[in-house]
């Protein structure tokens, strides 16, 4: 369920970005899910790699990577946004 979850956060966090950029709504959402879901598909396997093991806080600590990484990814788009509002008035 967590996959999934990063799928949707990742795909919702880029609606505006895709409407700015007139990409196609789903494209956007869709390119950007499996961009999430990949890195954190990266980070399990590359924790798997370290000991053949997965402990739940070493998932824990991949899906809180890559949460903080949408934090930061989203403010970034809305402060774009902002400046390009604020240049076009």
């Amino acid at each position: 369920m967590r996959i999934v979850a990063t799928f949707a956060a990742s795909g919702l966090g880029v609606v505006g970005a895709g409407a700015i950029a007139g990409v196609p709504l789903w494209k956007a959402m869709f390119m950007a899910g499996i961009a999430g879901v990949a890195t954190v598909v990266e980070g399990l396997s590359r924790a798997f790699l370290d000991d053949g093991k997965l402990t739940v806080s070493e998932i824990n600590n991949v899906f809180n990577k890559f949460d903080k990484k949408s934090a930061v990814a989203d403010s970034e788009v809305t402060t774009t946004a902002k400046k390009r509002s604020t240049n076009t008035e």
